[in-house]
């Protein structure tokens, strides 16, 4: 009988289309789960949507849609991506589902009947965007310390999930299972930063806004996003209060083997989920892996920042192998990774098409040329295959080891080590020079088996890394072994090898990468401007909410995040405001530095690629946009007024 391994990630939050850094996470799943499946476990692998919330609801109005219309959307299109990458689940919960919703809302009254919750009122600073209140102390500069969002101090009458009661029970755990942190400075920054002090009562509701699942009891309550994200754990194994007995499902699976999250949400996973499961007297998942995060040139992706890469992108420039394989083997245990166009084509170059692609390429080419393309086992006789055999044996030792902690580069590096053997026997036994001497033909064939039999042996290594590159290698080599239980040297009798195919092809960043990532953009602009529609007709009330004012720039510089934008310092009299502006292509900052121009004073402040700019400078362009004038003043001072 297999034994269970039940692997979950956090579910992806439906606010928008996930980035790389969001699928970062099922693909190290995947990963994992295809690694077990490998070694025989009975995997079961469980995602999926939360999908509740405040910033759904706001997002939904301001898209002009319903909640559910705009959460069916975004789950789709979460979907279709980790189809896209290769992410083989076993179930894709969604928070919205009608029996999670049931169990969610059974689980609270559960513990409200229990005493383990409350009624109260609660004050504080709140975080629209982490749904989430803080205290004073909690905040950064006045901001979430989680998101770094502005806060907005509310109070309002709230459910409480009582803490206290299961803290030493908790620490005790903890301390005693130190493997169900993991990595270990996760677990020392839980016990040190939000455990050695007295946990403050949690808020479980709101009544803020509607779009979640109300309290049975009282339901003008929303219960609160994250306790009804977790139970998703539960829920997709058939979790049912209304049941006197488990389901087949929980009996197999629960407890989790792994809750795999990312490191910025740890706090709920180990804290308040641990304490939520002793109140539902579950037990507690055996482990909560807290992986580090995709940072894009070495700052944190945010759509807010413009700094986001999205993994349907990626794969349309370098293929959906390639990308699987950056993210995983540049995302170390327990640090962040980084990511660029420039970084992964270079990693393209050097690792898939010369260490990989050229060693499978000339291997099969060679075992064409000299031998027709069948390969058959040999006596070992030359110190050089020995010691790839012991290469070999050493990746195949080292996988395990590195694989079994959820080290996954670390196992990707294994196997990088097993090519360079490979690469490196080539040099040593020169095969080319091998094949003039019909005296060393069987030599020349022990060299080509040995090759196959490396290969063969990273192909395995390899599945559960990129899956259709593994899957090629094998149709090249015109086998179907792909089974741990095969990587043994010699396993195979004889090679009658298929065509070559090259894997990985070269890349150069400019030409195959990053002008098309400019085209890319620069479509997607027109495309905007195509769909602008023709702006109605306005009466004078209209026109009088605008308060147009001369301003004077202070100050001028080009924004560090966009060749197009430039940032400004304008006084208009009462202030100096930022200002960002689209005119970088017309105008050099220090040409406009002094000049008064006109300025919409009371437009609304956004952030333009982490910029934030309060205020807009009126300009003329013609029709192409080929030309654009800023509109100056000359004789009024900061300030006037703009009639």
């Amino acid at each position: 009988m297999k034994k269970p391994f039940y692997l979950s990630t956090a579910i992806a939050y439906t606010s928008s289309k996930p980035h790389i850094g969001n699928v970062y996470e099922a693909i190290l799943a995947d990963s994992i789960c295809r690694y077990k499946r490998n070694q025989g476990f009975d995997v079961y692998f469980q995602t999926g949507t939360d999908e509740h919330g405040q910033k759904i609801q706001l997002k939904a109005q301001e898209k002009g849609v319903d909640p559910q219309a705009w959460v069916d959307s975004v789950a789709n299109q979460i979907k279709d991506i980790y189809k896209l990458m290769n992410v083989n689940y076993d179930k894709f919960v969604r928070t919205t589902d009608k029996e999670h919703e049931k169990q969610v809302a059974l689980a609270f009254d559960k513990l409200l009947k229990k005493g383990d919750i409350y009624k109260g009122n609660y004050e504080g600073w709140y975080c629209v965007s982490c749904e989430s209140f803080f205290t004073e102390k909690d905040l950064v500069d006045g901001c979430c310390p989680d998101c770094g969002r502005k806060v907005a101090k509310e109070k309002q009458e709230a459910y409480f999930l009582r803490l206290a009661p299961y803290q030493e029970r908790l620490v005790n755990y903890i301390k005693e299972h130190p493997e169900f942190i993991q990595p270990e400075s996760r677990r020392n920054e839980m016990l040190n930063n939000f455990l050695k002090d007295p946990l403050p009562d949690l808020c479980v509701s709101r009544t803020s806004y509607t779009w979640g699942v109300k309290v049975i009891s009282d339901s003008k309550h929303v219960i609160y996003v994250w306790i009804d994200a977790l139970l998703n754990y539960l829920t997709g194994l058939g979790y049912d209060l209304a049941s006197d007995s488990n389901s087949e499902m929980m009996n197999k699976y629960w407890p989790a083997d792994v809750h795999l999250i990312g490191k910025d949400i740890l706090r709920f996973h180990t804290i308040y989920w641990p304490i939520i499961l002793m109140a539902l007297d579950l037990p507690l998942p055996k482990q909560v892996f807290g992986h580090p995060w995709i940072l894009m040139n070495h700052g944190k992706m945010s759509k807010s920042k413009g700094n986001v890469i999205f993994a349907d992108d990626l794969v349309d420039l370098f293929g959906v192998d390639a990308v699987r394989y950056y993210v995983l083997h540049e995302i170390p245990f327990a640090q962040d990774g980084n990511i660029t166009y420039e970084l992964v084509t270079e990693r393209n170059n050097s690792d898939l098409a010369n260490i990989l692609g050229n060693l499978v390429n000339r291997t099969i080419v060679m075992g064409h040329k000299y031998f027709g393309g069948k390969i058959n086992k040999m006596p070992v006789t030359l110190n050089e295959t020995n010691e790839l055999i012991l290469a070999i044996n050493k990746a195949k030792e080292a996988y395990f080891g590195h694989m079994d902690k959820f080290k996954v580069a670390d196992a990707i590096d294994d196997v990088l080590d097993l090519l360079r053997r490979a690469n490196k026997y080539i040099d040593e036994t020169t095969p080319w020079a091998l094949a003039k001497d019909e005296a060393k033909a069987d030599t020349l064939m022990e060299v080509l088996y040995s090759l196959n039999e490396s290969i063969r042996a990273a192909a395995i290594l390899l599945e559960n890394i990129m899956p259709e590159t593994s899957k090629e290698i094998f149709r090249q080599l015109n086998l179907g072994l792909i089974s741990y239980a095969d990587l043994e040297y010699g396993k195979v009798s004889s090679y009658t090898l298929n065509d070559a195919k090259v894997l990985f092809k070269r890349l150069d960043v400019n030409k195959d990468v990053l002008d098309k990532v400019l085209a890319k953009e620069t479509k997607k602009e027109e495309v905007k401007e195509e769909a602008k529609e023709a702006k109605p007709l306005i009466g004078i009330e209209d026109f009088d909410k605008i308060e147009l004012v001369v301003g004077k720039i202070m100050e001028a510089k080009l924004h560090p995040n966009a060749k197009k934008l430039l940032v400004f310092k304008v006084n208009i009299g009462t202030e100096t405001r930022q200002i960002v502006s689209g005119i970088a292509k017309f105008y050099k900052p220090e040409d406009l530095v002094g000049k008064k121009v006109c300025v919409v004073k009371n437009l609304k402040p956004i952030k333009l690629r982490g910029e934030e700019s309060h205020g807009m400078l009126l300009c003329a362009s013609n029709s192409d946009d080929s030309k654009l004038e800023l509109l100056n003043i000359e004789s009024l001072e900061p300030g006037d007024i703009i009639c």
